[in-house]
């Protein structure tokens, strides 16, 4: 009798955590460095002080998403951490008690008394900690926060988003930067949009547009002040 090996399946979930910090780090990438080289060239800025900002967005951006992430997932770690010690606690002083919240969450579920019980017993047995971390706290390897993992993505994910503008600006001719910087990093922002929202399983129009729409407005207003300041400073 030939025998099959179960099926792993991968849902969109498995993806979440690296899933939203890659992608906000790149479009925060982007956007804010394309907006930064658009707003100082539009200034009439030299070739030289464009370059310059857009390489310092670039770095203290990273750095700041690195820093950011990592301290916010840092306290959603710290928290998981101070509840599965208080569970691991009442575990060890009141282990029926615990069998009988177990047993009650499966009941909620749908599961026969009898059957909850049974079931609750038997992971319990398993292991304990883990079974009241899944399904009383929500807390399961998948979900677990991760700081250092979730800051490095962060800052290489923004590293690569912004390197686009900074490229283009390298090469660009002298006085049409934010032109070409702009359109440049609109069809990043689609292309980018259209990637996360198939990647976690939404709408890619609606994810495309969204993202173009909102990176096109802040391009707009940063060059707008950008003129504006350059002029009077002129």
């Amino acid at each position: 009798m030939s025998r099959t090996s179960p099926q792993v399946e991968r849902h969109m979930v498995d993806r979440s955590g690296w899933l939203r910090a890659a992608v906000l780090g790149a479009n925060d990438g982007l956007l804010s460095t394309s907006s930064l080289i658009i707003g100082v060239a539009s200034a009439h800025s030299s070739r030289h002080s464009v370059l310059v900002a857009g390489l310092s967005g670039l770095v203290a951006g990273a750095m700041s998403m690195a820093a950011g992430e990592y301290v916010s997932v840092s306290s959603q770690a710290d928290s998981e951490s101070a509840d599965l010690a208080r569970e691991s606690r009442e575990l060890r002083k009141d282990p029926r008690g615990e069998v009988e919240e177990l047993a009650g969450i499966y009941i909620k579920r749908g599961l026969e008394e009898a059957l909850a019980a049974q079931v609750a017993r038997q992971l319990m047995a398993h292991d304990a900690l883990q079974a009241h971390a899944r399904d009383e706290l929500g807390i399961s390897e998948v979900r677990a926060a991760r700081p250092v993992q979730a800051a490095m993505a962060s800052a290489a994910s923004f590293a690569i988003g912004a390197l686009p503008p900074v490229f283009v600006a390298v090469f660009a001719p002298e006085g049409i930067e934010p032109l070409l910087v702009g359109g440049v990093s609109i069809l990043c922002l689609a292309a980018l949009g259209g990637m996360g929202a198939k990647t976690g399983g939404a709408d890619v129009f609606k994810g495309t547009i969204r993202v173009t729409f909102w990176g096109a407005m802040a391009m707009v207003v940063t060059a707008g002040i950008g003129a504006i300041f350059g002029t009077h400073v002129s």
